[in-house]
């Protein structure tokens, strides 16, 4: 069973109540009970993780080549600030998958370029809650085509 590991960048434990005419109303929780029921339908195994803290998560990309398949990312405020998680992520040679809750083009100028998608098979943004679903059925179908 593949393995895929869900990293939410910072703020991302406030959803629900942060911003949401532009996040939307679902929580992380929602999202991580979405992610969850579309594991299941896919038949892979999730580990979900939330941190404010780009080195914690410049760490769990270190180590997860030797537990997980996949990486399902959404680097937050990192997208457009951290060498360091783009390095990470080069580094660990997984597939990843970057996902925003918004359209990043659609907001301001700054969010306009990610550093981190580059690091990354794909990104999608724009679809709410769906971009996690989404890109969790995007990396998997990945990964089946690299085990062919």
């Amino acid at each position: 069973m593949k393995k895929i590991l869900i990293l939410h960048g910072p703020n991302l434990n406030l959803l629900g109540t942060r911003e949401v005419s532009i996040y939307g109303k679902a929580t992380l929780e929602d999202i991580d009970k979405a992610l969850m029921a579309s594991a299941s339908n896919l038949g892979v195994e999730l580990k979900i993780v939330q941190s404010n803290h780009e080195g914690e998560l410049v760490e769990l990309i270190g180590k997860a080549k030797e537990e997980f398949d996949g990486i399902l990312i959404n680097p937050a405020a990192y997208t457009h600030t951290s060498v360091a998680l783009r390095d990470a992520l080069l580094a660990s040679g997984m597939k990843a998958v970057e996902v925003h809750l918004s359209n990043i083009y659609q907001r301001e100028s700054f969010r306009h370029e990610s550093i981190t998608a580059p690091a990354c098979v794909g990104q999608i943004s724009g679809f709410g809650l769906k971009s996690y679903v989404l890109g969790l059925d995007a990396l998997v179908d990945q990964l089946e085509q690299d085990s062919k």
